[in-house]
């Protein structure tokens, strides 16, 4: 198969894997101008140093393996529109089944109303889930525990307060403020000021990605499965339209992402993955196939392990709400006397008033 025909083949996969969507779908150049990319970039950082699989460490909302897990665990990738096998130790460019998700997604989140936010207000998520940790018994046996991750957060959008959690029930608030914020825990205005150029995005994430993962420090999560973790963390907080877009796109130049035609979110609701394996385990974003909106992440492993068995989900998360608040404890789903929700314009023609929160993207 020539590369014309192998394009072709994984631009018709991703067509039956993705119905048609509102968004148009990138021109067919600017798909390729990509790929173009990802071959060069690909190179480059070959000849600048070797790639070495490495173990992240535990982020939130995922999963963390033992080091004797990662010396048995070994790189799979996906083979759904990644044409033949990559050679051994190269990662092969994101697949074109990918990309095009990515963009559509990218197109959507861009069309969205830019919200203006305030001083003194706060990005508000909500989800529910699960992830895993393993524990040792009193006979010196591993068990695997499920710990729940639904929760209700509060984070000051920039960074002058505390941030309120809420689980099960109960409030607490986290040590300490924000402040701007960092990749790993960022706040709203951190997003905003990201670069919105995706390569220029890209460097900004890989360079503080390479700085603790890369070669030479004891990581095992190596530089590009840490900058799609980070930016599959960046995506959940609900940031500005253009920052989730150039997140996407961003996320589209990362060498090994492909897509899973069918994954379930925590929250039950299906869709389709855009997805990377590293060291045994698949991380996905799962997208609803009609509206290409991020439903939530899961990590599924690939392979037998002390973890379980390979299609185990060890980790799984849905957002199931954000948006913008005026306080802490505030939510969107409160309601008035009417059932309508309330501290929102109603727009001629409504029922009920329509909410003015960012929807996630």
């Amino acid at each position: 198969m020539n590369p014309q025909q192998q394009e072709q083949f994984e631009r018709e996969q991703a067509g039956r894997t993705l119905p048609p969507s509102p968004a148009p779908e990138p021109a067919a150049g600017r798909v390729e101008a990509r790929r173009v990319h990802f071959l060069s970039e690909i190179d480059r950082q070959t000849r600048a140093r070797s790639y070495r699989p490495m173990l992240r460490p535990g982020r939130r909302w995922s999963l963390a393996l033992g080091t004797a897990v990662a010396a048995a665990a070994s790189i799979a990738v996906l083979s759904l529109g990644s044409g033949s096998p990559a050679a051994p130790g190269k990662v092969p460019p994101a697949s074109a089944a990918s990309v095009q998700l990515l963009e559509r997604a990218a197109l959507v989140a861009a069309a969205k109303p830019q919200t203006k936010v305030r001083a003194g207000q706060y990005t508000y998520i909500k989800t529910v889930g699960h992830t895993s940790v393993l524990s040792e018994t009193k006979t010196g046996e591993m068990t695997l525990l499920r710990q729940d991750e639904g929760m209700e957060q509060w984070t000051s959008v920039d960074g002058s307060a505390q941030t309120l959690q809420r689980k099960n029930g109960s409030d607490t608030l986290l040590p300490g403020n924000p402040g701007q914020g960092n990749l790993n825990s960022p706040t709203y205005n951190l997003l905003d000021g990201l670069p919105t150029d995706p390569e220029a995005l890209l460097k900004h994430i890989s360079d503080d990605a390479e700085e603790n993962h890369g070669a030479g420090s004891e990581s095992t999560t190596g530089p590009h499965q840490e900058a799609f973790v980070t930016i599959g963390d960046l995506l959940r907080t609900g940031g500005p339209p253009d920052t989730t877009a150039a997140l996407y796109r961003a996320a589209a130049l990362i060498p090994g992402v492909d897509v899973v035609p069918d994954a379930v979110d925590a929250a039950g609701r299906h869709g389709v993955a855009v997805a990377r394996t590293h060291d045994g385990e698949r991380i996905e974003w799962i997208f609803d196939e009609s509206t290409v909106r991020l439903l939530g992440e899961r990590t599924v492993l690939v392979e037998d392990n002390a973890w379980g068995k390979a299609g185990t989900v060890v980790t799984s998360v849905a957002l199931i709400d954000s948006g913008i608040v005026d306080e802490a404890g505030q939510t969107n789903y409160e309601e008035d006397s009417s059932g309508c929700k309330s501290g929102v314009a109603t727009r001629k023609g409504d029922r009920c008033p329509a909410l003015t929160s960012v929807r996630p993207a």
